[in-house]
């Protein structure tokens, strides 16, 4: 939307229009997200992985909110993509040294 769509609707509390595409990149976000949460807080019970968690979870919430600035809030932009898919790579990398560390 641009900004002169979004002063003419004023505060009014209408859903946006998203398209399925637009929709999909923000569920997968936000469950990336929720991911980086839970690891924080497992992170912090087990005084293990700390230092990652926190960092990971700043990285998104930078990195979302940049990428969605510079994008003017278009979830199927591919600045916001490239965000998406940088941090499924990271979780897919945590996954991966959890499963074949040593146990």
């Amino acid at each position: 939307m641009r900004r002169a769509e979004l002063s003419a609707r004023g505060n009014q509390s209408e859903p946006l229009d998203l398209t399925p595409a637009q929709k999909g990149w923000a569920l997968a976000a936000a469950l990336l997200f929720l991911a980086s949460i839970g690891l924080l807080g497992f992170a912090l019970s087990n005084q293990v992985f700390i230092a990652f968690a926190l960092g990971w979870v700043a990285l998104q919430i930078f990195g979302y909110g940049g990428s969605l600035k510079r994008a003017k809030g278009d979830f199927n932009h591919p600045l916001f993509k490239s965000q998406v898919m940088l941090h499924g790579i990271a979780m897919a990398l945590l996954l991966v040294l959890l499963l074949k560390g040593p146990a």
